[in-house]
């Protein structure tokens, strides 16, 4: 299907790419169908772009990116919400704000959201820990590790096109772990 964005032009997303939200993000509960863009960058941001409102765009991180230590714990109500009978089937990603000062980008720790890789369907949870923030400031560990990244590469594809992630391409992030025993 064809999809009309904001940020990225026209995309073709197969059915296999779609993430069903059933519950919507914070704040957007009505939109519940999403797929995800690599923009074709190399800062390794991607976008949870809505299915139906063509302007609306998150961008997402996984947080062991930046948060090496970072866990997310699932009660078993939000495990079988996922349908996660494994969870090393499930991918994490912290929703990020971006303002004018990129210098100023934090992410939301307290709420991840938490992709079943098999079944594609995804939950923002609101983690029970203090320790973690809605507004964490990161930049300077994204920065530092992308700079990490392109020491370590030669190439560089230039001009590269947004495409969308087959959500069966993402790798599990561990970051998963079950309050029970």
């Amino acid at each position: 299907m064809i999809v009309k964005t904001g940020r990225f032009g026209q995309l073709n997303v197969s059915e296999e790419e779609i993430i069903s939200i059933p519950a919507g993000i914070l704040g957007f509960p009505e939109q519940t169908q999403f797929c995800l863009v690599d923009p074709g960058d190399d800062v390794l941001i991607i976008w949870l772009q809505s299915m139906d409102q063509p302007d609306l765009a998150f961008p997402i991180l996984e947080p062991k990116i930046f948060k090496p230590e970072y866990t997310a714990r699932l009660s078993a109500a939000e495990l079988r919400e996922l349908k996660l009978d494994n969870i090393n089937q499930s991918a994490v990603f912290s929703i990020l704000t971006i303002g004018e000062d990129i210098s100023l980008m934090t992410a939301n720790l307290k709420a991840p959201l938490v992709i079943n890789l098999r079944e594609k369907v995804a939950k923002q949870v609101v983690l029970q820990e203090n320790e973690y923030s809605i507004k964490h400031p990161m930049f300077k560990e994204l920065r530092q590790h992308l700079m990490t990244i392109s020491s370590n590469r030669k190439a560089t594809v230039d001009g590269r096109a947004s495409s969308v992630i087959s959500v069966q391409a993402i790798p599990p992030s561990l970051t998963v772990k079950s309050l029970q025993p």
